[in-house]
């Protein structure tokens, strides 16, 4: 597995693989053809099909500006290797190609195509919890532990400064009001839920400021807003939202939840390695999905979870989760995406109580649920996997005539 790194990406939604890939894969193809005259960028499926809605064109404009950049759309184009193809062209004054490159937006705003995995940084030797669980109890060890052990301790600094940037993100999220950006005309709600969910008397007060800090990322996100993906933008506000809550509410310090960061994306790295966290790929279960049990995960250590309940505590978050669509209207990160990261933040805490009441003994394991994912994943058809042509995003047309 690759470093932890390429799991939490600070950038600007609103997608990862629709907003940031494409722009560092412009970035590189740009640095690399310094002497076009300009650029032709195909774009293949879902990453033509939604890439309007996501901001894809203008995205890979800006990277290779000032040189002019056509863009051209092929939705009912897909590639074999992943739905996300990018052909980037560079032509020269008489419009001949000097050089192309096909590429593929893969999820969680890496790049990738035939020839990843043999050119990738692998810095782990083991890629899946059913090997780290035993390695780790042999040694005494936690799973933050076995991630600082391959990382490096230079991982802390860095998990450090995505950590500032979450609760910034929140901050500003939470003290900004209006609409969001895209034609939905959808009101923003972060400020005014937080200041409803003060009003509430203790025992649900919790509950509702995770919501409000779960809306303010994902609404932060919507807007172009700085984040960082954990895995993904369209599911950026899940872990941060209950990271903030325990922090504000339980009193956990920042070194605590460097070492619940470590151990959140240990588990998102194994289902990236072994399945996807990209919604084209799979749906919404491999970026929604993907983030609830991160969030999982977390909450339970910081709880005094065992290594054990750890596992239990992820697998629940990623099973209760499993068949979940991407099916954006208009393809924006909007409806549904927004409201579904403060459910899945509820659902992390709640699967977090029901392991840590267990003994983390139960019978389908994390590794298991990740091979699920990736099936349920193929078998969804490509109508609900971010092309916008099936489930809610039917609904565009119902919207637009409000």
């Amino acid at each position: 597995m690759e470093s932890i790194k390429k799991l939490y990406r600070i950038g600007h939604g609103p997608s990862s693989s629709h907003t940031m890939g494409p722009h560092h894969a412009a970035e590189i193809f740009g640095q690399r053809t310094p002497n076009a005259d300009s650029y032709r960028v195909t774009l293949y499926g879902s990453l033509a099909a939604t890439g309007k809605g996501h901001f894809t064109d203008k995205a890979i404009v800006e990277a290779l500006q000032p040189k002019s950049t056509e863009i051209v759309w092929k939705p009912e184009e897909v590639k074999s290797f992943h739905t996300n193809a990018m052909l980037f062209e560079a032509l020269d004054a008489g419009k001949s190609v000097i050089d192309k490159w096909l590429i593929y937006s893969i999820g969680g705003g890496a790049l990738g195509d035939e020839n990843t995995k043999h050119t990738q940084e692998n810095i782990y030797e083991h890629s899946r919890i059913s090997e780290i669980l035993p390695y780790i109890e042999r040694y005494g060890s936690s799973y933050w532990e076995y991630v600082a052990s391959h990382e490096g301790s230079e991982i802390w600094d860095y998990l450090n400064e995505c950590w500032k940037i979450m609760q910034s993100t929140i901050e500003e999220g939470l003290q900004t009001e209006g609409v969001i950006p895209g034609g939905l005309y959808l009101k923003r709600k972060a400020a005014v839920y937080y200041i409803k969910a003060k009003s509430y008397k203790p025992s649900l007060q919790g509950r509702c400021l995770v919501t409000a800090y779960a809306l303010a990322t994902a609404e932060q996100n919507a807007s172009g807003g700085l984040i960082v993906t954990a895995p993904t933008c369209g599911s950026s506000g899940v872990l941060p939202a209950v990271l903030y809550h325990l922090k504000k509410n339980h009193d956990y310090g920042d070194k605590s939840i460097l070492r619940a960061m470590a151990t959140a994306g240990l588990f998102a790295n194994v289902i990236k390695t072994n399945a996807s966290i990209s919604g084209a790929e799979v749906g919404c279960q491999g970026e929604i999905g993907s983030a609830c049990a991160m969030g999982t995960a977390a909450a339970n250590q910081l709880f005094g979870g065992s290594p054990q309940q750890i596992e239990y505590a992820a697998e629940i978050g990623l099973e209760h989760n499993l068949g979940l669509t991407c099916d954006p209207i208009c393809g924006l990160v909007q409806i549904p995406c927004i409201e579904r990261n403060p459910f899945a933040a509820l659902r992390a805490l709640d699967a977090n109580l029901y392991s840590m009441m267990s003994d983390g003994k139960h019978i389908i394991s994390f590794d298991k649920v990740v091979d699920t994912m990736k099936l349920t994943g193929k078998d969804i058809p490509s109508l609900y996997k971010e092309t916008a042509m099936g489930g809610l995003s039917l609904l565009e047309n119902d919207l637009k005539s409000r």
